[in-house]
């Protein structure tokens, strides 16, 4: 499994792949789970759910953070990565937890379809 430096980059490797939908149906299930009222149509365009996912990261950051760390357990966001990130500008600070969100999501899709 290569390592993807962006967001763009798990996006443009799953829909290469053919794992895009999965992606999206892993976040829905991990959402669900974690009880974050967030479904991406399965039709998502991939910039939409991009911007979506960042959006809804900040505005948990900002506003409910007990449900933004459940949500990063529930998906299993290694907690030293997210303790290496500067907290100082929350903008940047949620566009960077959306990609660590979506890299654990890629490698859970990814194993998936690797090994089943």
């Amino acid at each position: 499994m290569q390592q993807l430096k962006t967001i763009q980059d798990i996006l443009d490797t799953s829909i290469q792949l053919n794992l895009f939908k999965k992606l999206v149906q892993q976040l829905n299930k991990d959402f669900l789970y974690a009880n974050i009222d967030l479904s991406f149509d399965e039709d998502v365009l991939p910039t939409s759910l991009k911007l979506m996912l960042h959006e809804t990261i900040y505005k948990l950051i900002q506003e409910k953070f007990m449900d933004y760390l459940n949500l990063l357990y529930i998906i299993d966001v290694p907690e030293y990565k997210v303790k290496q990130l500067d907290g100082s500008d929350v903008l940047l600070l949620s566009e960077q937890v959306t990609y660590l969100l979506l890299q654990r999501e890629w490698q859970k899709v990814w194993f998936k379809q690797q090994y089943s």
